[in-house]
């Protein structure tokens, strides 16, 4: 909420609050302090009110209990008066707790948290205990604009050290907080001061992030073996130490040190989390991520979430986000809008029939396109017998031969398509929420695109790269297919058979869409893998058989995704690197789309 707005309505609570306050309405006048602390938790004027009601109540403490359901607003107000009535360690307690519910929010920034006199009514240990508390709920580092929400508990960090130089677990503590708030140099010195008072391996594995923040690896990386020197039993420290040595190149000693940590405990998640991915970095091989989303899915339970499927699986083609489309039509929509033209009045010529989803989003933005050929065989035909027509051709124009979708289908849709995602079994459970729409209303949606929606995501989309948010649908649409009648068996399944159909029709962009889909059944269903990697395989073959008579413009997508499917045979990785390298190989147009998959990835990370 902007500021100015909840100042507004911080206001209007508190002149209800007075209200109640002047009819003896204390409980009411309870609930409106809670309400303005929870808009503004370090308006004056809010903290002025609550300090009346805390005097005609005989301190008011009572008036905010706690219970399974305590709105923030409430639990702010009595750790405020808790701290009033000679309870700051538990007043201090609440509002950790309301920084894990909304960090980003300003609950500690008052002058009773600030104080250097509150150290002496709390014991180093307690404030050590707030501080890791709140480091647990704030990412490392913490975004610059979360990190003045935070200050009120720097300065305690701060207050405290002053007051307590060698208390170890304090300047551990404080340290960690530090390096979460860009203070970097604060928290190595913290860190180091902690290990010289009281040598342990919490304390050197807080100097040790805190050189490796710094970028001071050598230092960083003595660190963690001196805490493994303290704890040999302890195998994070052993994946942090691999985890350092990858960031700087060193995958062979990284491995080392997984493989060590993995003959003590084989299911131990960090280091198996940890092996997977450098395994990865080192051969490029999707094996080992497709081994480990299995890990992830066999151990729901794991200590803490880890980030490293996502992290390997980022910005690359279908695991972690949409191929740019290719071929000349879309070549020529990207440079219109790149050139700040909407393509009305360019013509665009092809040698041979483009995509039917190509060739319409082009004219959809008044573009011609002249095909001069036919090509053999025929692109418009689809590439095996008795599959469902998506399109049928008004001589050279492809036309829907399905109905449109609902409304509501189109609406649903709208509010799920996004063309990136953390890895596709994320995709797979994102698609959930397509499962309730008809059969005909998916298949619908990929030839009956709707617009894209008034989000930001939306907007960046439609005015980057108008192939993209086709695209988008089309991908999603595939994807809740997935969802369709899922107590069916795979291989005789409804949603296999319309995805294959979809897979072997017409070339277009819904090919590549479906393909996908089919691949991310995979990841998430190892019962279902050897059908879709034949299929895969069958689907690259041919798509590489007629590449050697005409273009093929989603030759390439189909090459990744045969490198993004689990169990593919060692002929058909072959065959899809050496598609994607003479790919490489063809001169083509500067592509637009860095900047905006910067922006869309942003933008994912942050939901």
């Amino acid at each position: 909420m902007p500021e100015d707005d909840a100042a507004l309505s911080a206001a209007e609570e508190l002149a209800l609050a007075r209200l109640a306050l002047a009819e003896g309405d204390l409980q009411h006048a309870a609930g409106h302090v809670a309400g303005a602390l929870a808009q503004a938790p370090t308006l004056p004027e809010a903290h002025e009110t609550l300090a009346r009601l805390a005097a005609v109540s005989g301190g008011g403490v009572d008036l905010f209990p706690l219970d399974q359901h305590t709105y923030v607003g409430a639990a702010v107000a009595r750790a405020h008066l808790l701290a009033a009535t000679g309870h700051p360690g538990d007043g201090l307690d609440l509002l950790a707790a309301a920084t894990g519910y909304a960090p980003q929010t300003d609950w500690a920034g008052v002058p009773w948290v600030t104080a250097p006199e509150l150290i002496a009514r709390i014991t180093p240990e307690h404030v050590a205990r707030i501080l890791m508390q709140v480091c647990a709920a704030v990412p490392d580092p913490v975004p610059r604009a979360g990190r003045p929400a935070l200050a009120a508990y720097l300065t305690l960090a701060r207050n405290a050290v002053t007051a307590h130089p060698g208390h170890a677990l304090l300047l551990g503590a404080a340290s960690a907080l530090a390096r979460r708030l860009g203070e970097v140099a604060l928290a190595i010195d913290w860190a180091g001061r902690g290990v010289r008072a009281e040598p342990t391996k919490l304390g050197e594995v807080w100097l040790g992030y805190a050189y490796r923040s710094a970028g001071r690896t050598r230092e960083a990386l003595a660190a963690l073996g001196r805490a493994v020197e303290h704890d040999p039993d302890d195998l994070a420290v052993y994946a942090d130490i691999a985890g350092t040595l990858a960031d700087t190149g060193r995958l062979d000693e990284a491995l080392d040190w997984i493989d060590r940590a993995l003959d003590r405990d084989p299911t131990f998640d960090c280091a198996v989390h940890t092996a997977h991915r450098l395994r990865y970095l080192r051969d490029g091989d999707v094996a080992h991520l497709v081994a480990l989303a299995d890990f992830a899915r066999d151990h729901p339970d794991d200590t803490h979430e880890h980030g490293d499927l996502a992290e390997c699986c980022r910005s690359r083609p279908w695991l972690g986000q949409l191929t740019p489309a290719g071929g000349p039509v879309a070549d020529a929509l990207r440079q219109a809008v790149a050139a700040e033209h909407p393509g009305i009045g360019a013509t665009v010529r092809s040698p041979t029939p483009p995509p039917p989803s190509a060739l319409r989003a082009g004219t959809a933005v008044g573009m011609r396109v002249e095909v001069t050929g036919n090509g053999s065989p025929d692109a418009r035909e689809p590439r095996r017998a008795g599959t469902r027509r998506l399109w049928r051709y008004e001589g050279t124009i492809p036309v829907p031969a399905v109905p449109a979708p609902s409304v509501g289908a189109a609406d649903r849709l709208r509010q799920l398509a996004h063309p990136a995602w953390p890895h596709p079994p994320a995709a797979y459970d994102a698609a959930v929420g397509l499962a309730t729409l008809e059969l005909a209303d998916l298949v619908g949606l990929l030839v009956h695109p709707p617009e894209p929606p008034a989000t930001a995501i939306g907007r960046v989309l439609a005015g980057q790269d108008p192939t993209m948010w086709v695209r988008c649908v089309q991908v999603w649409a595939c994807l809740g297919m997935l969802h369709h009648r899922t107590d069916e068996p795979w291989a005789a399944s409804t949603r296999r058979q319309v995805l294959l159909d979809l897979v072997w029709g017409v070339e277009d962009w819904i090919t590549e869409a479906a393909l996908f889909a089919m691949v991310t059944a995979a990841w998430v269903d190892p019962a279902v893998r050897p059908d879709v990697a034949r299929v895969v395989a069958e689907r690259l073959a041919d798509a590489a058989a007629v590449a050697r008579t005409r273009p093929v413009p989603i030759a390439t997508s189909l090459a990744h995704l045969a490198l993004a499917t689990p169990g593919v045979d060692a002929e058909t990785r072959e065959l899809a690197t050496a598609l994607l390298g003479a790919a490489a190989a063809v001169p083509r147009p500067r592509n637009p789309l860095t900047r905006l998959w910067q922006r869309l990835t942003a933008t994912l990370r942050r939901r």
